[in-house]
């Protein structure tokens, strides 16, 4: 009697053997190439892992399992973005140390990820809130600030008040925070900026060199958050004031037609240009405009309102005085913070001044119009066409006076031609406890003075040394101890700063730290760099496009030109994988709809998971669990999630491996013994299952490294099993060898295929068959096109386009031999006296007869 598949006791050993046998170490080895793949790390959450990290590893198993088999040298490394807000949300809420809390995290999370046979070596984990990882965090810092990349400066910033702190633009995009989902305010503040700005065009033409590695939407997406637009400085003199106002625009073409100036209440310029009598209602209008979300003052739908400030500018090209105001819809962090107002050709503008009776001039007119200048305009005509009131350049067209007068701008010394960019430098200090201190002290006589690189870390206090007070000052403030110092250079008194860096900082190059976990003396030893980098393939989600994709590749370039690295692009192969939905909503705790995968992996084992999660969508899609699951007939189909629901998409990834264990265990006696591990597949004498083998290994091989399309990858497997099914039921004879050694190769080629995929029954069942080293020591098998050649195909027979007859017929049969070879017994019992009217022929895969 066979054995039962336990898969509880199968999972078990092989996690155990691995373990002992450090299965997944991986060190530099010059006589093999290389494959670093890498999936993003998780935040150590009390709540273990999620189904989209579940996703996520299994998807990057399989990569490193695949690539292992194919002979590369493989670095699979994990660990922890452990710095964070819920961490410190515990400290505030239970009185818990942040540390002990989330070590406690991590363990539960690592015992998980083991749990379902992933192959990371643990030697190299790193975790972001450990001294031996942090130190180099605040290393990057230092070294960004002798580079003059990291800045302090004040600027309104984005500041949420239910986490307390601070977010970068791309952290509060919509005016909402990305954590909390809380409406973000504006805060002016002192506070420590990344230069990204200073690579923004690198940024933009290096992803050039990602176009065949990356997923086209999250280019495009950086694309435009960096937002390179071409277009023109313009600086407008003002009467009795001894700066001029900077303006840039796009449309420099329209200047003729500029007719007032509209700035952000929030602009340098305000106070200082508002007349006496108009202050108290200015800053009554400012204050209110500061109330506003960025969405209620930029939205098309939003009101735009304004005032007067009493003051002119002077347009520089015709030298007419032109109001100044201020505007809600005016953001003083985009652009210059001052908008050249042109209402004949700019629609909210048009708006505008029709609504405070401001001029509107027409200054362009479509090409085949006769309307003359001056008549008054009912709309803003906003396409390009014939120059009127623009003085000596009427007539000219619009696109050649673009030219013309950014030249002569410049030939002015008012402005002249000119790239800007939507991408703002990285914010990157936190007003939390629970993240990497930034490494400087402020001083009365120096400034702000960098922690010698000797001196770090800069070690958090503990937290029964800090409050966790709210406001806008940083818990850290509170730790006087630890506060007050000695400055580095002069020996006088000191204060260290108080804020911690972004999380994304940690992030930002985390993957280069996997090279060399043990370094004490650096970040990563050179040596270790040059073997294992760039990576090989990145795996994660699109949403981190314009923050961790952007950021890493930041730093990398900026570690690169200090000549610390020898390449300049982080990943130069990306994928990003769909999310776990339910219901058509992403899988959140906080919504309620999510599966835990402990309970998949309790009924049904971590390899039936991994199967059934990477064959229920190609690795880029999303996954809608209700499409996988058979709620009871009195569950309302609203209730996410159901409480009584089968798991109908895991009960076929476990009934698949039930019949390789079958398979396999019907027939391990009689075929012991026969199975190459070269990574050739053996002679296989009957043709059909030599065709099947051959068939597919070949397709696996394209569906893992070149389609990406892992699903199909599956279904080519449960197509060979059904082939080995069907010889071993109607033609296998134990007693002929040739037979035994079809069906041991063709089991061991199934097997190979399927290890990166259920990697504990693969193991199993290939010591089964004989096997005393692991599956993983053998190689990829390799198939040969002349298998896939044969005399006859396979003809699937329909009637009225349902499947009635399959037949074997010569791949060079006519079409009407074809047609009368189709009109089987089976075929014509279905057929009976009814008239075929319509033959449909698909060239060599099927015949549908229609009847009537």
């Amino acid at each position: 009697m066979e054995p039962k598949y336990d898969f509880r006791l199968v999972e078990e050993k092989w996690q155990k053997r691995w373990t002992e046998a450090h299965a997944f170490d991986t060190d530099p080895d010059p006589s093999k190439p290389k494959y670093y793949v890498l999936e993003m790390y998780p935040y150590p959450s009390g709540s273990g892992l999620h189904m989209g990290n579940t996703r996520v590893y299994c998807i990057g198993d399989v990569y490193a399992r695949f690539k292992t088999l194919k002979g590369f040298n493989v670095m699979h490394p994990m660990g922890f973005d452990s710095f964070g807000l819920p961490a410190e949300n515990a400290a505030i809420k239970d009185g818990a140390d942040p540390g002990p809390w989330t070590e406690k995290n991590i363990e539960y999370i690592r015992s998980q990820i083991t749990g379902m046979g992933f192959n990371y070596d643990w030697r190299r984990e790193v975790a972001c809130h450990r001294t031996n990882y942090y130190k180099w965090t605040q290393w990057l810092f230092n070294f960004l600030y002798k580079k003059g990349l990291a800045v302090q400066k004040e600027a309104r910033v984005n500041y949420c008040p239910s986490c307390e702190t601070v977010l970068a633009n791309e952290q509060a995009e919509g005016c909402v925070c990305e954590r909390c989902r809380a409406a973000v305010e504006m805060k002016k503040l002192t506070q420590w900026y990344f230069r990204t700005t200073e690579f923004a065009q690198r940024l933009l033409d290096d992803l050039d060199k990602l176009k065949d590695g990356w997923p086209e939407r999250v280019m495009d997406m950086q694309r435009a958050w960096i937002g390179r637009s071409e277009g023109c400085m313009i600086s407008f003199p003002v009467p009795d004031f001894d700066k001029d106002i900077e303006v840039f625009t796009t449309r420099p073409d329209t200047l003729y037609g500029c007719t007032y100036m509209v700035l952000a209440p929030e602009h340098p310029f305000v106070e200082e240009l508002t007349s006496p009598d108009l202050r108290e209602e200015v800053h009554a209008f400012t204050r209110q405009c500061v109330m506003q979300s960025e969405i209620e003052r930029t939205s098309e739908d939003s009101e735009k309102i304004g005032m007067h400030l009493g003051r002119t500018c002077i347009n520089p090209v015709n030298n007419k005085e032109i109001p100044i105001l201020i505007g809600n819809y005016v953001l003083a962090e985009y652009g210059t913070g001052a908008v050249m107002c042109v209402p004949g050709h700019d629609t909210r503008d048009f708006m505008f001044a029709t609504r405070y009776e401001l001029p509107i001039i027409r200054v362009i007119k479509p090409e085949d119009s006769d309307v003359a200048p001056d008549v008054p305009m009912s709309e803003a005509y906003t396409d390009p066409g014939i120059m009127v009131n623009s003085g000596e350049y009427d007539g000219m067209t619009s696109p050649e006076f673009w030219n013309v007068v950014a030249n002569k701008l410049k030939d002015m010394g008012r402005g002249g031609p000119t790239v800007n960019y939507r991408l703002r430098d990285w914010l990157i200090s936190r007003q939390r406890y629970w993240g990497a201190p930034i490494p400087i002290i402020h001083c009365e006589k120096c400034g702000p003075v960098a922690v010698p690189d000797e001196d770090l870390p800069v070690v958090l206090p503990d937290s029964d040394k800090v409050k966790f007070v709210g406001g806008e000052g940083s818990p850290l403030a509170s730790a006087a101890e630890w506060v007050n110092v000695t400055c580095p250079d002069c020996g006088g008194p000191g204060r260290r700063e108080t804020d911690t860096m972004d999380t994304f900082v940690d992030s930002s190059w985390y993957f280069l730290r996997y090279c060399s976990p043990d370094a004490d003396d650096v970040p990563f030893r050179k040596e270790d760099i040059e073997y294992w980098c760039p990576m090989d393939l990145y795996i994660g989600g699109p949403e981190h496009a314009i923050m961790h994709l952007m950021y890493f590749r930041f730093v990398i370039k900026a570690l690169y030109d200090g000549g610390l690295l020898n390449y300049d692009e982080p990943a130069p192969r990306l994928l990003t994988q769909g999310i776990v939905m339910w219901g058509g909503k992403k899988m959140s705790k906080s919504k309620g709809n999510t599966e835990d995968p402990q309970n998949l992996t309790g009924q049904f084992g971590a390899d039936a998971t991994r199967l059934f999660i990477l064959f229920a969508a190609p690795p880029e899609r999303d996954i809608d669990w209700e499409d996988h699951i058979e709620r009871d007939e009195d569950e309302p189909k609203d209730t996410i999630p159901p409480k009584n629901y089968r798991m109908t998409g895991m009960e076929g990834s476990y009934r698949f491996l039930n019949r390789i264990w079958r398979l396999v265990h019907q027939h391990h006696k009689d075929i012991a013994g026969f199975t190459p591990t070269d990574g050739s597949i053996g002679e296989i004498s009957d043709e059909q299952v030599g065709r099947a083998v051959h068939f597919a290994v070949r397709e696996v091989t394209a569906d893992i490294d070149v389609r990406e399309t892992l699903n199909t990858a599956i279904a080519r497997m449960m197509e060979l099993l059904n082939a080995l099914y069907a010889f071993s039921n109607r033609r296998y004879d134990s007693s002929r060898d040739s037979d035994r050694a079809s069906m041991v190769r063709g089991i061991g080629a199934l097997l190979r295929l399927l290890s990166p995929f259920a990697p504990h029954i693969a193991e199993e069942c290939w010591e089964a068959l004989g096997n005393s080293e692991s599956i993983f020591s053998t190689l990829w098998p390799d198939h040969n096109e002349e298998f896939l050649t044969s005399d006859t195909m396979t003809i699937v027979i329909q009637v009225m386009g349902k499947l009635r007859d399959k037949i074997e017929v010569p791949v060079d049969i006519d079409e009407d031999s074809l047609k009368e070879q189709c009109r089987t017994d089976k075929v014509l019992k279905h057929i009976g006296d009814k008239e075929i009217v319509k033959t449909i022929v698909v060239p060599k895969k099927l015949i549908n007869f229609i009847v009537k």
